[in-house]
Formats: structure tokens, sequence, C-alpha cells
């Protein structure tokens, strides 16, 4: 359990990194670096091959990159406007919202009106504070964190060991890289914003991935999915602790009904969609 709880410090605490880099290359810029150096880490240890395979397996990995990369760019537009601890409760709606989707019986449909009495509070408690762009960016960020989740399932019953992972980061790499060129340009290449670049990718896919690959082996999936369902609180302690983004207590308060609810979704009997970032899967 601990290493499920370390991966999830590792992946929010990248993020609050990743956010330092802002005013030197941009959102784009970071993310550029983040899944470009992961990227390169993962096809250089996997090296993946598309050999052989067919039509179908080449769309499916070009889907979860485009996912992947989705996700990570829209997260990174989202949290360069709006608080961490806020860009997080807001993105996992998205499985939320696919758990709910999935799950059968009433029950279901009081978790989602849990997660939206949080979303109302949280509103209510930040309210004229809180960037529309940016809320919009974590809204699409949690509709691509569903397709992510849907596509993940996919590529890895469809490749080998961590291949998929490999190619999905490559792709969204090649996703990114324009935007990343287009909004920093040679400063991706400055030695500093590279130093800050290569400890986000090991907080935020290296490290936590590992770390949860590791505990998949001993953790039940069930308590992985709880545990990873705290993902907002998380968020919340690094904004505050690198970021100096304390949160009022309507907020917290707020956040914490999104993380019940989340709890409640993925936490029963029946089997779904599991809301987990492979790597933080992904951001």
């Amino acid at each position: 359990m601990g290493l499920v709880v370390g991966g999830q410090f590792s992946v929010q605490f990248g993020a609050a990194v990743a956010a330092l880099l802002f005013e030197r290359v941009g959102a784009g810029g970071a993310v550029a670096l983040r899944l470009g150096l992961s990227g390169a880490a993962l096809l250089l240890v996997c090296r993946p091959t598309l050999r052989g395979r067919t039509r179908a397996d080449v769309l499916t990995a070009l889907g979860y990159g485009l996912a992947l990369g989705g996700m990570n760019l829209c997260f990174y537009e989202a949290i360069s406007r709006i608080p961490l601890g806020v860009a997080v409760t807001l993105e996992v709606l998205g499985p939320l919202t696919l758990s709910v989707l999935t799950a059968r019986g009433t029950l279901r449909w009081v978790w989602a009106g849990l997660a939206l009495a949080g979303v109302a509070l949280l509103g209510a408690a930040d309210a004229g504070a809180l960037s529309p762009v940016g809320v919009a960016f974590a809204l699409a960020a949690g509709a691509l964190w569903a397709c992510y989740i849907l596509l993940a399932q996919r590529a890895g019953r469809t490749f080998a060991r961590l291949d998929g992972l490999a190619l999905g980061f490559g792709v969204a790499a090649l996703l990114v890289a324009p935007v990343g060129i287009a909004e920093a340009g040679a400063d991706l290449l400055d030695p500093t914003v590279l130093a800050l670049g290569a400890a986000v990718a090991v907080l935020s896919s290296l490290l936590p991935y590992s770390l949860e690959i590791l505990a998949l082996r001993t953790v039940p999936a069930s308590t992985f999915a709880v545990i990873m369902s705290l993902s907002p609180a998380v968020a919340a302690l690094a904004g505050a602790l690198v970021l100096d983004q304390p949160l009022t207590v309507l907020s917290a308060v707020a956040i914490a009904l999104v993380v019940a609810a989340n709890i409640g979704a993925i936490a029963r009997p029946a089997p779904a969609p599991t809301p987990a970032r492979p790597g933080h899967g992904a951001r």
C-alpha cells in the first residue's frame, strides 16, 4: 500500500514541479519536456516494434498516444490557470463518470450526485477566482482521461510487457512537440530547464509507474483504485506546499466530496474500469 501512496505523491508533486517551469517555457513547453524525456527513456528501454502488427494494432497505439498526449496537454494548460488541487478534482470527474456509467444499481446515482454537489460547492467557494478557460481545460483532461483508460486496457491486451506504454508515450511526445517548440523554442534546451524537465519526467511518469507495477503484485485492485482516488487531496497538498496555493475550508470540503464519490463509485463488487494512470498513466 505504501508503494501506491508513494506513487500518488510522486505524480502530484511532479505536477507541482512542472508548474514551476511555466514561467520559462509555458504549459506547452513543460508537457513537451515531460512526455519527450519519458517517451525517450521508455522507447530506449522497451524497444517496441510495429513490425508484423495489424492495422488495428497500429490504430490502437496511435489512439492511446493521442489520448495520453491530449490529456497531459489539457491538464498542464489547466494548472497554468487554476490551482492544482482544483484542476485534479475537476479532472477526476472523467473517470468517475466512466465508473458511474459502467456500474449497476441505483447507488451509482448517489455517487454522481455527491460529485456534483462537490463541484457546485467548489464553484461557490472559488466564485470569480477560477479561470473559465482553466476549468474547461481541466474538464477536457478528464474526458480524455476516461478515453485513455479504455484505450490503455486495449493496448495492454494488444502489446506485450510495456511496449504499449512506450509506443503511447512516443506518439504523445510527437503530438505535443510542435506545441512546446512553438511556445518555448530554444529555451527547451536550457540546462536548468532540461534538469527540471527530467525531474518532472521521473516524478510524474517513470517513478510512479514503477511503484504501481510493484504494488499491483501484492495490493488488491480495489484497494489500489481507492488509493488512486485520493489524488485530488494529494494534489491540493502539493499545490499548497510547492506552489503556495492554500485551500479554503469550503474548497477542502468540496474536494472531500468528490474524493468520497470517486471511492464510492469504484469500491464495489462489480468489475469496472479502474481510474488509474499507469505512471500516472500518464500525467
